[in-house]
């Protein structure tokens, strides 16, 4: 049985989630996740940390264990966020190519939009092709301010 813990972080509240030793969700806001504890372990300390030296400018690369729970494109997807260089921006197109999806602009969309470990699994650095913020889970103020944070141009 996993654990999740809340924390109330620079951009809100999060709810941070693990199950076996990895991290499965990190969600804008306080979400009781079914199947477990809340409670606090090492991990979520560890995710937890690492989130406060990104919040403070101290850190630009995660390095934890994640484990989304998605579908096989939804994982491509997220993998491919991943590559995405701290402070820079890709389109959803980018993204499509990097997927091996190259016309699926939507579908990234909207894996982007599932995406259960947000800002680990960097979807606010995902722009529309003119350059302009659109959609995010967690709201456009949040991701301008993370893309500000981060010292992002768009």
């Amino acid at each position: 049985m996993g654990q999740y813990l809340y924390w109330d972080s620079p951009v809100g509240p999060l709810t941070l989630a693990e199950e076996d030793g990895a991290l499965t969700h990190l969600l804008f806001g306080w979400q009781a996740l079914p199947g477990r504890m809340e409670g606090e372990n090492s991990l979520l300390r560890e995710a937890r940390s690492q989130l406060e030296e990104y919040f403070s400018g101290q850190r630009r690369e995660f390095d934890l264990p994640l484990a989304p729970p998605g579908t096989a494109f939804q994982r491509r997807v997220w993998a491919a966020l991943q590559t995405i260089p701290y402070g820079e921006t890709r389109t959803y197109r980018d993204i499509a190519q990097l997927a091996d999806c190259p016309r699926g602009y939507r579908a990234v969309g909207l894996a982007n939009n599932r995406n259960p470990i947000s800002i680990i699994i960097p979807c606010h650095r995902v722009i529309g092709t003119d350059g302009s913020l659109t959609g995010y889970g967690g709201g456009i103020e949040r991701k301008r301010w993370l893309l500000d944070l981060e010292g992002a141009a768009f």
